[in-house]
């Protein structure tokens, strides 16, 4: 975790309501880190349904492995979440140490094996000792509570510099709900079909195949379509749970109240993914890359992403530097359709090139009062279409060199 707190952090957290029949708790375990919670759980007193999306590594780590095993169980009573250690690229036994963590929080809580979802973030290749795991998870139940969210937030946090929250309240047949989730991420972030590590819950009773839907649709414009460094995680985990607490969930996803909540989970997600790319390693420029004018939406999402990825665009932001040339470069690599002589660029309000050229009425001084801000939004018609995506990204500084440089020692 890094101490120095990103000039891109919220100002408050937010104030958040506890979810009926959910209780949260951190512990320290001393897996990687001094005199800091490590490890947590969300302890579910009835079955929750379940619904998630993971990493599309072909390296994936055993808890993910895991946990996609567990999700045709459609049911959770806990997830277990350590930092420090990814628990990835570990062989035998780091599907050994998977098993007996999940053995350890079935006698601790209550529940079968197969309710027990795990995720772990950190170093990559180092083994998991997981042999204090049965004495820190009976702790864990003894501290978990209602309120605990913001506790178990900070206890995944790796080289974030804070902890992510966000809640919604809404209301279905006239009854009040929430949706609350936590997420943790700053580095190796270009989810493919998941987040970095997000947990996310609501008490409106609602079946897993039908969360399943809402959590792939809602990660589109959301997770999936944030990148700080151009790489995905071996360890990506997105659970959705729903607290419905013995009644009877919701399986018709055409219904009103699944509509409510489709709204307040899309508002979440969205909210996290923000946070995750505001937290991005040495971030000091929060990035928006909308791309109009594409010959599909598809289309149009590559070539944002080729925009947001690119290691000169990103420098170029961090230095204030309004060179739209980096972006036309950027544009034309991504192999995508694109009319050189017809595309025109903003930042901002700002229309910097226009129909393949620089625009005759191009403001130098007010360009760079845009690229002083900390949000820039930076558009782009590529003019052979109809189709857009908007992606968002963080810039490049020195720091992410100084994080990444030895985040091993």
């Amino acid at each position: 975790m890094s101490a120095k707190i990103s000039p891109l952090a919220p100002k408050t957290f937010p104030e958040v309501p506890p979810v009926a029949g959910v209780r949260l708790g951190a512990v320290e375990a001393g897996i990687r880190y001094e005199n800091r919670k490590d490890l947590m759980a969300i302890v579910f007193d009835k079955p929750a349904q379940v619904a998630g999306v993971f990493t599309q590594s072909k390296c994936s780590s055993a808890p993910v492995d895991w946990c996609r095993k567990r999700l045709k169980g459609s049911k959770a009573r806990c997830v277990v979440v350590n930092s420090g250690n990814a628990n990835a690229f570990t062989g035998k036994r780091g599907r050994e140490s998977v098993r007996l963590s999940a053995e350890a929080a079935s006698l601790a809580f209550g529940c079968r094996k197969s309710e027990v979802f795990l995720a772990s973030t950190g170093v990559i290749g180092e083994p998991l000792d997981v042999s204090g795991f049965t004495a820190h998870l009976e702790e864990l139940e003894t501290v978990a509570h209602e309120d605990g969210w913001l506790d178990a937030a900070k206890a995944i946090m790796t080289t974030d510099t804070y902890p992510k929250l966000a809640t919604r309240q809404f209301k279905a047949n006239g009854r009040d709900y929430v949706v609350t989730g936590m997420a943790k991420g700053a580095g190796m972030i270009a989810p493919d079909m998941a987040t970095m590590l997000s947990f996310v819950v609501t008490d409106l009773p609602v079946a897993a195949p039908v969360l399943q839907k809402l959590l792939s649709k809602g990660v589109q414009g959301s997770f999936n379509a944030i990148t700080v460094d151009s790489d995905t995680s071996t360890s990506d985990t997105l659970l959705l749970f729903s607290a419905s607490n013995g009644s009877r969930p919701i399986a018709d996803a055409k219904d009103r109240r699944v509509k409510s909540l489709r709204h307040a989970l899309d508002e979440v997600l969205h909210e996290l993914a923000m946070m995750v790319v505001r937290d991005g390693e040495g971030a000091t420029k929060h990035v928006e890359i909308a791309v109009k004018g594409a010959s599909s939406a598809k289309s149009a999402k590559k070539i944002a992403l080729s925009v947001a990825n690119s290691p000169l665009v990103k420098t170029a932001v961090a230095g204030e530097d309004a060179n739209w040339g980096r972006i036309v470069m950027a544009v034309g690599k991504a192999g995508e359709p694109a009319d050189r002589d017809r595309m025109s660029v903003f930042f901002g309000d700002i229309r910097v090139a226009k129909n393949g050229e620089r625009d005759p009425d191009y403001d130098e001084a007010a360009t760079t009062a845009v690229m002083k801000k900390d949000y820039i939004p930076i558009t782009i018609d590529v003019g052979v279409g109809n189709s857009k995506a908007t992606v968002w990204t963080c810039d490049l500084t020195h720091d992410y060199i100084a994080i990444n440089g030895d985040y091993r020692s």
